[in-house]
């Protein structure tokens, strides 16, 4: 057993108020035990005192692509690499996650089954990368929008015969393209590849089969199909149109009333975007300001490795941009990426906040979080259950 101790204490869901002298997570092997005030501890307990520092959850990306290699060409990528080459940028890239204090990963489509081969290894060794919740390959129409991970479905027959294969290999969640996307040739993201029958004909034989269906949508036409086919996350809905973004209050209010999660897939290394990225993102901003200001269930993920400007590790940036870009407070902002996220996934019991029970998924950032955002980029210690992953130079004081 021993005791991790900050100035400042995150939960997931609040800062947690500080009596003097700090609070105290306390880890039992692989689950944390207690979290409350500084208090003495028995002699035999180890006392890390971390002083002017965060102790928040362990982070919750809800759309990674895990064995992407954030090129600017995808399809180019999987042509030239085998499954091997796949896993191997997959374990490189979740390590590069972890060391960010990203915990939990939900891959949202992986070419065949190799993200749950990938899952099923980092399980094994907590040192070796996040838990990851695993789709395989998306399901899209033929030549649609990421095609060449081997999901493509001529039609609703083959959607659902898609949908068993996925839940008998063992997928975590089901990943379908309703709206063409941004990385593939010939596919735009705000033209809709699927209608709302469709859709709610594979939400039907993935939630019979105990899977919950996320749906890649983009133009108001397929955000409004997954939301009326009764999907359980909606990733991006940026409302795009041809033109740019559009204004749908009816739509927006129809989001709000359903509580249907929303998965806004932000966050940014620096340098250029993408040019008809750069174009958009103020009305992109503005939209997501909206969003966030309607009561909209929101969280924050990232769609990492599908560019350069998307590492796996890119989801610190996306909270420091909320706040510092959008304004919004410093806790809401750290929520979507914890408790709220863990929420929206349906792992409420195993990621995403620290209580008493809860894996032993800790971030230690330098700094205080809520005077200054930034410090999320400064991680000194990172755990996952209960293994230090990346370990720093704590304090080590007598229990007391």
């Amino acid at each position: 057993m021993h005791v991790l101790r900050a100035r400042r204490v995150f939960d997931g869901d609040r800062f947690v108020p500080d009596r003097g002298g700090g609070t105290d997570v306390v880890v039992d092997g692989r689950r944390i035990v207690e979290v409350g005030p500084r208090r003495k501890h028995p002699g035999d307990v180890r006392v890390d005192d971390l002083g002017d520092a965060t102790i928040l959850p362990g982070l919750v990306d809800g759309h990674q692509h895990l064995t992407w290699d954030c090129s600017p060409a995808p399809l180019a990528w999987h042509e030239a690499a085998d499954d091997d080459a796949l896993l191997a940028r997959g374990h490189a890239n979740a390590r590069r996650a972890l060391a960010a204090g990203i915990t939990t990963v939900r891959d949202l489509g992986g070419r065949d089954l190799v993200t749950l081969a990938l899952r099923d290894e980092l399980a094994r060794d907590p040192a070796a990368g996040p838990d990851v919740l695993a789709a395989g390959p998306a399901l899209t129409t033929p030549g649609g929008h990421c095609w060449f991970l081997g999901g493509e479905c001529a039609d609703e027959t083959e959607l659902r015969a898609a949908v068993t294969r996925l839940a008998a290999a063992g997928a975590d969640v089901v990943k379908v393209m309703v709206t063409g996307g941004n990385v593939t040739p010939g596919s735009l993201p705000h033209e809709s590849q699927l209608d709302a029958g469709a859709v709610r004909s594979l939400v039907r034989t993935a939630h019979e089969l105990g899977l919950p269906v996320a749906a890649h949508a983009h133009g108001t036409g397929g955000i409004a199909a997954a939301l009326e086919a009764g999907v359980d996350t909606i990733e991006h809905a940026t409302f795009m149109s041809a033109e740019g973004i559009a204004r749908d209050p009816e739509l927006v209010e129809r989001l709000v009333r359903s509580g249907t999660p929303l998965s806004l897939t932000g966050g940014a290394a620096p340098g250029p975007l993408p040019p008809a990225i750069a174009a958009r993102m103020p009305a992109i901003l503005d939209h997501v300001r909206g969003l966030l200001a309607s009561g909209a269930r929101c969280f924050l993920s990232t769609d990492a490795g599908i560019g350069p400007p998307k590492p796996h590790d890119v989801l610190v940036q996306g909270v420091t941009q909320l706040v510092a870009e959008l304004g919004l407070p410093t806790g809401r902002a750290l929520a979507m990426v914890t408790g709220l996220a863990s929420d929206a996934l349906g792992i409420a019991d195993r990621a995403g906040r620290l209580r008493a029970g809860s894996p032993a998924d800790v971030l230690v950032v330098r700094g205080r979080v809520d005077e200054d955002v930034e410090a999320l980029l400064r991680p000194v210690r990172v755990l996952h259950h209960g293994v230090d992953v990346l370990e720093g130079p704590p304090t080590r004081t007598p229990a007391d």
